[in-house]
């Protein structure tokens, strides 16, 4: 069993152990997963980037790397 130590300001160090099983590193986020009343588990928050499928529409009138490029060199003059 691992265990953990609850600091005043709310954080926890997750055992060594626990993050190597779940694969975690330093800077990843996790979920607390509610499954009772008083008990939750924790899993990494990831998702698959094949579940943003479908979230933006295609542009009716795309726009070409050179039209793009053309921009990106326009606007950085302006900002200098």
């Amino acid at each position: 069993m691992s265990l953990a130590t609850l600091r005043l300001k709310g954080q926890v160090t997750i055992p060594a152990d626990v993050r190597q099983r779940l694969g975690l590193q330093a800077g990843d986020r996790i979920e607390f997963v509610q499954v009772e009343s008083s008990e939750y588990v924790i899993k990494p928050a990831v998702e698959d980037v094949r579940s943003l499928k479908g979230l933006l529409r295609k542009p009716a009138n795309p726009i070409s790397i050179e039209d793009m490029s053309a921009t990106v060199r326009r606007v950085c003059v302006l900002e200098k």
